[in-house]
């Protein structure tokens, strides 16, 4: 048994590292940017609501008038003696890069929190993409990569009492909207463990206040050619020591909690013959690939996850790769104007090292063949069919070292075959809607009440753009015994909800649909035949040949009749979806819940996101909610074939 298992919950990355700083900070200077605000937005708010860390101390949030300005703040914040957070993303990140190699020269232990975000070049994008955090790579910071909201939360702990043992500011990665906005089963880490974990800030020996006059010193002052050298390279005691306080701090942190952290993480490499290395939520989906890959093809392959990039793993990772035929290095950015991208480079370095003979490496004689990939920028979708493309492409032994995913292009690796890596017995919702029809909202409340009465695992994310409401939105749910590990597009799914029959003339929504899956339309007529009838010719030959179930319900109207505010009807919408959902959804059944359990649960989860509208609001949508559950009707299968 372990002290501090965790608190089951939900939540998506920007929560989870707001749980835990709103707990142990004292504030926060920040002026976040996408996909970042919504971690400064909720610690802001907890500030707003009066919260106090764990010791009593209440909550402070400055906002001043950019990105470098509020580095700049916590730089002084943290020259107090202060225990300082700072939330951003992209150009954000950048644009603090000036303080940020202050920050590291000064020793300050602050922590920032980075939702990974490509950079803006030949077009805008505000989504995933790790050229931000690989452009302040050499400023002196350690570096941590979570995977998931589990991950985030816990590695903002591991960050925090490591850049205040190490004196070293650390960045607290994960991937901007895969992470940051994915609703996630996880254990929230306890007020307790945090407590002993990370320990009072006002007695702490490991923040000092520069400033303070009776004791007073000089810092940040200008130094010549006689002096300056000496200061930088003094600097190197600090990160000599950094890699054992890490996993010091890793170690400690996995007895007290039972999940385990290391500076790298293997996956079923011990008797793998190629592997798949990169950072962040595409090593998840990596992972999940290599089950399948194993158990269905009987191949010997792993992956390999770094979570600490800074200080680099280099004798690690070589002695967790150095017996493989081949490994391949997927990265989200491109560098097309260096040799290799910057983890691949670093590999590279690490395995040059070890043949030369480096100490602390292993002894070798070989090194694997290594690949390099660039893959999943502006959260491009990686499927699993691209990591098993990459696989192929290492066991066929071919020349092309370098190579891109996901897109047509001449480097572009061409995937085979997709599999279906989802836990066994998963059942998977593809929405599609309109942005501001709050289906993005219910499909996370949907997550929360899965979550919190059935105890299953669940994963819920849209497709999000950087469009305004009105155009077509796709958004997805996962809820499984087990964890889910696929951070990419569904495909395979088994409950397609419409907004409308026009999502026919856009795609086709029902590909990927299970035999025997459901699909549900919104629909003004409450005549099955009619409902039959709107479905395009092809759609309802496949339904028919499918076994695919077909379920309507009028929502617009429903909305309209229950919500009280009529600026919220359109949004009320989405919530009738959640009472169609939970008639559809197998273990609704499976666990025979009454009623009033059930709808118990759904009130629970409507507070947590509506509480702070209105007492009517919340039973508006519970009423939203029931009629959708209780008038939500079914084509009955005569229909369908009467009109074969």
């Amino acid at each position: 048994m372990v002290s501090f298992p965790g608190i089951p919950s939900t939540a998506d990355g920007s929560e989870a590292v707001v749980w835990v700083e709103s707990h142990i900070s004292q504030g926060a200077c920040a002026y976040p940017i996408t996909p970042s605000t919504n971690m400064g937005g909720g610690y802001q708010m907890a500030v707003a609501n009066g919260r106090q860390n764990l010791w009593g101390e209440p909550l402070a949030f400055l906002e001043p008038e950019s990105e470098h300005s509020s580095a700049s703040a916590c730089e002084g914040f943290a020259l107090a003696g202060g225990r300082v957070a700072n939330f951003t993303s992209g150009q954000g990140l950048i644009l603090m890069k000036e303080v940020l190699y202050v920050i590291a020269g000064k020793r300050l232990p602050v922590v920032f929190h980075i939702g990974a975000r490509a950079l803006t070049s030949q077009a805008l994008n505000i989504h995933a993409g790790h050229d931000d955090v690989m452009g302040v790579a050499d400023c002196g910071w350690g570096m941590l990569f979570a995977r998931n909201a589990q991950e985030a939360a816990d590695l903002a702990l591991i960050a925090r009492r490591a850049a205040e043992e190490a004196e070293t500011p650390f960045f607290n990665v994960q991937d901007g909207f895969l992470t940051t906005h994915t609703i996630e089963s996880l254990k929230l880490p306890e007020p307790e463990l945090m407590k002993e974990f990370i320990g009072d800030p006002a007695s702490e020996h490991r923040l000092r206040n520069l400033m303070d006059p009776a004791h007073p010193i000089m810092s940040g002052v200008v130094q010549n050619q006689d002096s300056y050298m000496k200061g930088k390279i003094a600097q190197r005691y600090f990160y000599d020591r950094l890699p054992a306080i890490v996993q010091q701090v890793m170690a400690r942190f996995s007895d007290l909690t039972g999940r385990r952290y290391a500076m790298i993480d293997p996956y079923r490499l011990e008797d793998a013959e190629h592997a798949i290395v990169g950072m962040g939520s595409l090593l998840e989906t990596a992972s999940a690939t290599v089950d399948y890959l194993r158990e269905r093809e009987q191949l010997k392959v792993g992956s390999l996850h770094v979570t600490c990039y800074r200080p680099f793993p280099g004798p690690e990772i070589v002695e967790a790769l150095k017996h493989l035929k081949s490994v391949a290095v997927i990265e989200r950015l491109d560098d097309p104007a260096a040799r290799s991208n910057p983890l691949t480079a670093a590999i590279k370095a690490a395995f040059a090292d070890a043949l030369a003979g480096a100490p602390g490496y292993p002894a070798l004689k070989r090194a694997p063949v290594v690949y390099s990939g660039a893959a999943g920028l502006g959260s491009r979708d990686i499927r699993p069919a691209d990591f098993v493309a990459v696989v192929d492409h290492m066991r066929r032994q071919k020349e092309r070292r370098f190579f891109v995913l996901g897109i047509k292009h001449e480097l572009a690796l061409v995937a085979e075959r997709d599999p279906d890596v989802r836990p066994p017995g998963a059942f998977s919702m593809r929405g599609y809607s309109i942005g501001g029809y709050g289906s993005v909202t219910t499909n996370k409340i949907i997550a929360t009440v899965v979550g919190d009465l059935f105890g299953l695992k669940v994963q819920a994310y849209p497709l999000y753009g950087s469009e305004k409401k009105g155009l077509p939105t796709t958004y997805y749910l996962t809820v499984a015994e087990e964890p889910i590990r696929v951070h990419s597009e569904l495909k395979y799914v088994d409950f397609v909800p419409l907004n409308n029959v026009n999502a026919f003339n856009l795609g086709n929504p029902l590909d990927g649909l299970a035999p025997g899956g459901a699909i549900f339309i919104q629909h003004q007529s409450a005549n099955p035949a009619e409902v039959w009838e709107t479905i395009p010719a092809p759609a309802r030959d496949t339904i028919r040949r499918k076994g695919i179930r077909v379920l309507a319900l009028d929502a617009v109207k429903i909305a309209e009749e229950v919500a009280s505010r009529p600026e919220l009807a359109q949004r009320t919408q989405g919530i009738v979806l959640l009472g169609v959902f939970l008639r559809v959804a197998p273990f609704i059944l499976q666990r025979g819940l009454g009623d009033a359990e059930l709808y118990g649960a759904v009130e629970k989860s409507l507070r947590k996101f509506f509480g702070k509208l209105s007492e009517q609001v919340i039973q508006d949508n519970l009423k939203a909610v029931k009629r959708g559950h209780t008038e939500v009707f079914e084509v009955p299968p005569e229909v369908m074939e009467a009109a074969a």
